[in-house]
């Protein structure tokens, strides 16, 4: 208990430090002790964020038929966004390759146990836990990826998303990064959940819990779930947990005439707790006259 209430008091002596630099930012120099202490503090953050002990945003789980309630830490936006106002853009090699960037590459990935196909990238700052997979894909610095989760072929995972375990973003996926304003919620994707090929979740969407999001999709805020059922909206942004979620159309009148806007409807709901049967699914899907 005494190591808890230690980390928790280094964590808000933390936290205090980045607000006070986040009110004097446009006043700091940008060389000498007082760039160099607000940097440290800076640095561990980042440090911490990449060792997985510190997140952009918790995901407070709810019952197995809700989502989860999301809590966005705004310090920790706020240190990220320092970093890229303080720090020093270098030169860095890797064999052939040349990058200038504010911020180095995830390394150590053999004693993270986590597999990294050539031609991957994770950002210094991203946390990927033990089995995840990154085809080459690309991971944005403050996201969080799960356990045994699969970023497969050109899938990027933007800056703070937060994607739970077992996941499998499919080829092409975008997760979009959601940095500014600090307040604002990241993408999330929870749990057993998958996104088609060529899906853009962005914006603060929300993905529920071993939900399967079919090809091609966009998901924001602004685009409504619709119940393909009872043709109730379900919300925007927001796919419910463990349900079949495709691209769709639905049409609205203008001065200048009847035009279709994109939607997402829920065209099946799955049984809580059960993850999908892929080849029962694909055959779902067909029959539907949808691909996954």
């Amino acid at each position: 208990m005494a190591e808890v209430a230690d980390n928790m008091a280094h964590i808000g002596e933390l936290k205090a430090a980045i607000e006070d630099i986040w009110e004097r930012k446009d006043s700091l120099p940008q060389t000498g002790a007082g760039a160099d202490e607000a940097l440290g503090h800076i640095d561990k953050v980042i440090r911490l964020l990449d060792l997985g002990k510190l997140r952009v945003a918790d995901v407070i789980k709810g019952s197995s038929e809700e989502l989860g309630r999301v809590v966005v830490h705004q310090w920790v936006k706020k240190a990220i966004l320092l970093q890229f106002k303080l720090a020093a853009a270098w030169v860095e090699h890797m064999g052939p390759f040349e990058y200038y960037d504010k911020i180095p590459l995830k390394r150590d990935y053999s004693a993270l146990g986590v597999r990294v196909v050539p031609g991957a990238l994770a950002r210094y700052g991203s946390y990927l836990a033990k089995g995840v997979v990154m085809m080459p894909s690309y991971v944005n610095i403050g996201a969080w990826v799960g356990a045994d989760t699969m970023i497969d072929t050109w899938a990027t995972v933007g800056s703070c998303a937060q994607i739970g375990q077992r996941v499998h973003l499919a080829g092409g996926v975008g997760i979009g990064g959601v940095l500014e304003p600090p307040q604002a919620q990241p993408v999330v994707v929870e749990d057993d959940a998958f996104i088609g090929s060529r899906s853009m979740v962005t914006e603060g969407a929300h993905i529920g819990q071993g939900a399967v999001v079919g090809a091609g999709v966009i998901i924001n805020p602004s685009i409504a779930v619709i119940d393909g059922t009872s043709g109730k909206e379900l919300g925007k942004g927001v796919v419910p947990p463990w349900c079949v979620a495709v691209g769709a159309y639905r049409p609205r009148e203008y001065p200048g005439g009847e035009f279709y806007l994109p939607c997402v409807l829920v065209i099946k709901h799955l049984e809580p707790g059960v993850r999908h049967d892929k080849v029962e699914l694909n055959e779902f899907l067909r029959n539907q006259g949808v691909a996954k």
